[in-house]
C-alpha cells in the first residue's frame, strides 16, 4: 500500500512536468528514454535536449539583450559613435530571418530572440535620430519599418521574396557590422556602444549555430550565424580594446595638444 500510495505521489508530479517537457523540452520517445528507461546519455536525445534548451535560453535572454544598450542611450542623452546606417542593415538582417523562419513554419525555439531583437533594435534606431535632433525622421523610420514588416508577413508576399531577404542576411550583416567598426575604428573609441549588449549579441549569434541544425537542418539558417558571430565578434572585440577610451578622454586629449 505504501508503495503505491509513493507511485501515485511520482505521478501526479510527473504528470504536469511531463506535459511541459514534451510541449518545450523534447519529443515523447526521449522522455521515455530518459524517465521511463533511465538512459540520461542517449546522444540523440541529449543533442535535442541541448538544442531547446539553448533555443528557450537565447529567447529568455534577448527580451534584454539590448536593454543596457537603450539604458546607456537614455542615461547619456546621446547616440555618439552609433552608425544609424548600421542599425537599420541589423535590422533588416533580423527581419529577414523572423519573416523566412515564419514562413517555412519553424519551430519558435529555433528563431524567437528575433522578435525581441527587432523590437529593441526599432527602439534603438528612434533613439539615435531622437538625439541627432531628428525626431520627426526616427517617427518616419518606425512607422515605414512596421508598415514593411506587415506587408512581409502577410500573405501577399511570395516564400521567394522572403528567402531572397534571408539570403541577402549575409552581406547585410557583414556591411552592418563593418560600418560600426568602422565607425569605432575613426573615432577611436566605442562611444555610447554597450558592451553587455555586444557580449551578448556574439555568445547568442554563436549558440544560434547549433541550434539552427539541430532544430531547422537549414543551411541558409547556420550560415547567416556562423557569419554574425564573427562580425559580432568584431564588435566584442573592440569594446575590450578601446575598453578604456571614451569620448570625454579623447576631447581631454585634444584640449592638450591644442594648449
Amino acid at each position: 500500500m505504501a508503495e503505491s500510495s509513493d507511485l501515485d505521489k511520482a505521478s501526479c508530479f510527473m504528470d504536469p512536468l511531463k506535459g511541459v517537457l514534451l510541449a518545450y523540452i523534447m519529443p515523447e520517445s526521449c522522455y521515455d528514454e530518459f524517465f521511463l528507461n533511465f538512459n540520461f546519455l542517449d546522444v540523440p536525445c541529449l543533442k535535442i535536449v541541448l538544442s531547446k534548451g539553448l533555443g528557450i535560453g537565447i529567447i529568455l535572454g534577448s527580451v534584454l539583450v539590448k536593454m543596457p544598450q537603450i539604458i546607456k542611450l537614455m542615461g547619456a542623452k546621446s547616440a555618439e559613435g552609433l552608425n544609424f546606417s548600421s542599425v537599420v542593415l541589423e535590422l533588416l538582417a533580423i527581419t529577414g530571418t523572423m519573416s523566412y523562419s515564419i514562413a517555412k513554419s519553424f519551430p519558435f525555439s529555433a528563431w524567437g530572440e528575433a522578435l525581441f531583437l527587432m523590437l529593441q533594435t526599432v527602439i534603438i534606431g528612434f533613439l539615435i535620430q531622437h538625439y541627432g535632433q531628428r525626431t520627426f525622421q526616427g517617427l518616419l523610420f518606425v512607422v515605414l519599418y512596421f508598415g514593411l514588416l506587415v506587408i512581409l508577413l502577410s500573405p501577399l508576399t511570395p516564400l521567394s521574396v522572403v528567402t531572397m531577404m534571408q539570403a541577402f542576411n549575409m552581406p547585410a550583416i557583414v556591411i552592418s557590422r563593418l560600418m560600426q567598426a568602422a565607425t569605432n575604428f575613426w573615432n577611436g573609441h566605442t562611444g555610447q556602444l554597450s558592451a553587455v549588449s555586444s557580449f551578448l549579441l556574439f555568445a547568442g549569434a554563436l549558440a544560434r549555430i547549433f541550434t539552427s541544425l539541430q532544430e531547422t537542418g537549414d543551411s541558409l539558417m547556420a550560415l547567416t550565424y556562423v557569419i554574425s558571430s564573427a562580425c559580432n565578434g568584431i564588435i566584442a572585440f573592440q569594446v575590450v580594446y578601446y575598453w578604456n577610451s571614451s569620448p570625454e578622454l579623447k576631447k581631454k586629449k585634444k584640449k592638450k595638444k591644442s594648449e
